[in-house]
């Protein structure tokens, strides 16, 4: 586990390649989904948007519902 908060959604700063925890927690929430992810699985977020996803489909589907405006 990267920090502390075992059970609490983790407040995070999406940074290109990196993020940081801002307010410990042991998971985020998909953007898209609501799914659950566990900080240890993280790999996909936007910068630009501050959003997490749990794979790249749901990444792909946060581009495509942005650039839909």
């Amino acid at each position: 586990m990267l920090m502390g908060g075992r059970g609490r959604e983790a407040k995070i700063h999406y940074m290109d390649a990196t993020f940081r925890v801002l307010s410990n927690g042991d998971h985020v929430r998909c953007a898209v989904t609501g799914v659950e992810i566990p900080l240890e699985q993280l790999r996909y977020w936007s910068v630009a948007r501050q959003e997490a996803y749990v794979d790249a489909a749901a990444s792909l589907a946060a581009e495509q519902r942005g650039s839909s405006f």
